[in-house]
């Protein structure tokens, strides 16, 4: 499936740069501000970038959980890489 992303989706660059860069100052606030937990502030994180995403990207569903799933394998595999 072929998707063609949308740099200006809201037709205001300024907008559309604040929305795309809400997810790193969930991650960020609630760590620095509300002392949450990291994993629970990185799944935090991960649900608003993936509403981002599909609610203002207009990124198909499947694509964007892909993208996760990918994101997650590259993460995880240096870490089984030195573990193993």
């Amino acid at each position: 499936m072929n998707w063609t992303q949308l740099y200006n989706p809201l037709g205001n660059l300024w907008l559309s740069a604040l929305l795309a860069a809400l997810p790193v100052v969930v991650l960020l606030g609630l760590l620095a501000f509300f002392h949450v937990k990291a994993h629970w502030a990185a799944i935090a994180g991960l649900a608003s970038s993936l509403l981002v995403a599909i609610v203002v990207f207009g990124m198909p569903t499947k694509i964007a959980l892909a993208a996760a799933a990918n994101g997650a394998a590259y993460g995880l595999f240096p870490i089984g890489w030195i573990v193993l």
